[in-house]
């Protein structure tokens, strides 16, 4: 690909975390200071709601408020009966309009505090805060449904893209088991973990359908992170397992294993969102087990893979430094009969190792967002800066070795569709 100016070529890709200060490669006369466009939600555009009706929802909006950081005019206050599985339709829709009026403008999702109403009639209730409730993402029998257009996006900002804010609930057994899960969360935040991905193909024919893509995944992911394919009906006695996918009814084991922070877990079954029933396993047994993240269906949804959380999709952004609650949304391309369970904003992979000696600057990092990155430099940390040319960096990118470093500041910004072709001068 070629760059307007070949020198700054040698200044690409060191991560930044957002609101990070700027990392020095080598002294300011030997090589530039450079910062690096990566995707990831933050805490002050997540609202967070909770039901003042429910004092565990009160707790624990409390509780991942100061754990987060989460802005005191984030959070939103309703009431409702938290004592049935089911939000009925009108009732939410009062609800909701005052979510809506109270949404500060720049939140991009949000954040549930309780565990029960899980649904609202036909719909999961993390759909219907995301999309607002809308027969179009229900399915009588074995029907399609609208699908979201957040899917394997690569938008940063789901509301300004879509109009559209992901939902995620922080639900548990228990008020303690909550905590645990949002202390797990917190904990996973640039671990860049050793984990191992876990594919398990199972007996059961019906649910197993995910099985089709184990291989490809596998392949996609073998020079990312350790990826197991198991033809048994569970693993056990696994001491690092960072994303478990399989599909029964029931699973077992899950307490043998051990799940590192910020760790995704999900069966494909047609009821694992019925979070408090009891015909068939509930997605809230992995948040028990030590999982960060789970998804389950509250309605049937018969077994399309469009409904369910794709692996590779999902394993991928969340790789490449993308929240939990990016990364799950982004996998499942229907979902509005399924209920996305964890805490929001983990991200257990971000950051980087860099040295830098013999004029060659060398960085490492798990995955290098795949895009278009405008990059810029400058004199100055306070700018103006300029752009000197487009870079293109695919899946699957984790090191690069550059040479011939400037004097300077440099950034690199991923762009979007309506700016990638666009040169610019930013001041």
């Amino acid at each position: 690909m070629p760059l307007r100016s070949l020198r700054f070529l040698a200044c690409l890709l060191l991560l930044l975390l957002p609101g990070s200060p700027a990392i020095r490669a080598g002294s300011l006369d030997e090589a530039p200071v450079v910062s690096f466009d990566q995707p990831g939600l933050t805490a002050d555009q997540l609202g967070v709601i909770v039901n003042d009706d429910d004092p565990n929802s009160v707790a624990v909006g409390a509780y991942y408020e100061k754990k987060r950081g989460i802005p005191g005019s984030n959070m939103i206050h309703v009431r409702f009966s938290p004592s049935q599985p089911n939000l009925p339709q009108k009732e939410f829709a009062r609800v909701k309009r005052i979510v809506d009026r109270a949404t500060p403008a720049g939140v991009q999702a949000y954040a549930l505090t309780w565990t029960q109403p899980y649904r609202v009639d036909c719909m999961s209730i993390t759909a219907a805060f995301a999309f607002g409730f809308d027969q179009a993402y229900c399915a009588t029998g074995c029907q399609m449904t609208r699908a979201s257009p957040y899917f394997n996006s690569q938008s940063a900002l789901p509301y300004n893209s879509f109009r559209i804010r992901p939902t995620m609930s922080l639900a548990s057994y228990s008020l303690e088991e909550t905590r645990k899960l949002i202390d797990r969360g917190v904990e996973s935040d640039g671990k860049n973990p050793e984990g191992s991905a876990y594919l398990v193909s199972t007996s059961d024919k019906n649910r197993n359908v995910r099985s089709v893509n184990y291989e490809k995944t596998r392949s996609l992911m073998r020079r990312i992170i350790p990826t197991e394919i198991g033809n048994a009906d569970f693993i056990q006695d696994k001491r690092d397992v960072m994303f478990y996918f399989t599909g029964l009814a029931n699973v077992s084991h899950l307490q043998d294993n051990t799940y590192l922070p910020g760790a995704m877990a999900d069966h494909l079954t047609s009821a694992g969102g019925d979070l408090l029933g009891s015909g068939q396993m509930s997605i809230l047994k992995w948040i028990e087990a030590g999982a960060t993240g789970s998804y389950g269906a509250v309605a049937e949804p018969c077994n399309f893979l469009q409904k369910f959380p794709m692996p590779p999709i999902a394993m991928a952004h969340y790789l490449q430094g993308e929240t939990l609650i990016e990364a799950y949304w982004k996998s499942v391309a229907m979902p509005g009969q399924g209920i996305f369970v964890g805490e929001p904003l983990a991200r257990p992979f971000s950051g980087f190792t860099s040295t830098y000696g013999n004029d060659e600057l060398r960085v490492e990092m798990r995955v290098i967002p795949p895009g278009i990155y405008s990059v810029q430099h400058a004199t100055s940390m306070v700018g103006p800066y300029r752009e000197v040319g487009k870079i293109q960096v695919g899946w699957g990118a984790r090191e690069l070795k550059l040479k011939g470093l400037q004097p300077g500041y440099a950034r690199f910004v991923r762009l979007t569709a309506k700016t990638q072709d666009k040169a610019s001068e930013i001041e």
